[in-house]
């Protein structure tokens, strides 16, 4: 069975991160030259993450490059 929601330590795992990555984002909220962190849920003192939010953050930071020339 695939965990849909996930514990801050599953989601770091997840999206090969620190917690401590997730922590910062969620104390700091938005930063300027910072990647924000993904969507989180908080269940009284728990945050949970669902896994699609987390492949929607991976997705919207992936980079683009172009082909490099091959000479």
């Amino acid at each position: 069975m695939i965990n849909l929601i996930l514990t801050e330590k599953q989601a770091a795992e997840y999206i090969q991160m620190s917690q401590s990555f997730l922590r910062q984002d969620r104390m700091n909220g938005i930063r300027k030259n910072r990647t924000p962190g993904p969507k989180y849920l908080k269940l009284g003192r728990s945050v949970r993450y669902f896994r699609e939010d987390l492949d929607d953050w991976l997705q919207q930071n992936k980079v683009h490059r172009g082909n490099p020339q091959i000479t």
